[in-house]
């Protein structure tokens, strides 16, 4: 009988799409209040995983390199990105455009 062994995953964004860790949602209010998963926002900042290589200038034919790399905390949209579940880890895809700042 074979055993299903579950294979390490790795994923690299392209062009101009970058991968981000979410923050962790915070389980309580600032006066203590416990929240449940249902009721907790989904937070709007976290942290550049991956880059991809740049967007493409269509006259030129060479590749604009992005402004944030891997590391940067930043600030997004709403409604950004694509959401994808990696080795047990949920990361989000999106462009460089639902980015809306980087923290320092």
């Amino acid at each position: 009988m074979a055993t299903a062994t579950k294979a390490k995953l790795s994923v690299r964004p392209l062009h101009d799409k970058i991968i981000v860790r979410r923050d962790e949602a915070e389980d309580r209010t600032d006066s203590g209040i416990y929240l449940p998963e249902a009721a907790k926002d989904k937070p709007k900042s976290g942290i550049i995983e991956a880059v991809g290589d740049g967007k493409l200038n269509t006259e030129t034919g060479e590749r604009i390199p992005l402004t944030v790399h891997k590391g940067d905390r930043v600030i997004f949209t709403s409604y950004a990105g694509t959401e994808i579940k990696l080795n047990d880890d949920e990361l989000l895809i999106m462009g460089e455009d639902e980015i809306l700042a980087i923290i320092d």
